[in-house]
């Protein structure tokens, strides 16, 4: 008999940064899973209602920094009714240690999920020794 599971929605969470923001508006913290190989670390960070040129990848000094931005859905005649998506701006940073090569990171972003391959580098990799008979 298969196990019953409770759907939990998790909601949107702010940034709790001790840093100050310039712009105005709500700051959330993508949810994000990350997955490792021998040759690569995944990230996958859900960023929903983000468009494809408002997403920025920064990296700078080993820190690797997520930003989008999310506008808001109604044209210049609608008004709001119900609104449970809220609009705001998604942020999160992460630190890269020397283990990654930096120079080769790929990012994509396909239905709200931002998916970064993030290669390790050659002296980081597993290598096997080859036993010779004497």
């Amino acid at each position: 008999m298969a196990e019953s599971k409770e759907l939990q929605i998790k909601e949107k969470q702010e940034v709790a940064s001790p840093g100050e923001h310039t712009r105005p508006g709500l700051v959330f913290t993508p949810a994000v899973d990350i997955f490792e190989t021998d040759r690569e670390i995944m990230l996958l960070a859900d960023i929903p209602g983000v468009a494809r040129d408002d997403v920025t990848i920064d990296l700078r000094d080993g820190i690797l920094t997520i930003t989008g931005d999310v506008k808001p859905w109604e044209g210049p005649d609608e008004s709001d009714v119900l609104v449970e998506f809220e609009i705001g701006r998604y942020y999160r940073q992460f630190s890269l240690s020397k283990v990654i090569d930096q120079d080769k990171i790929e990012a994509n972003l396909q239905d709200g999920v931002l998916r970064l391959v993030l290669p390790k580098a050659e002296k980081a990799m597993p290598k096997k020794i080859a036993v010779k008979a004497a």
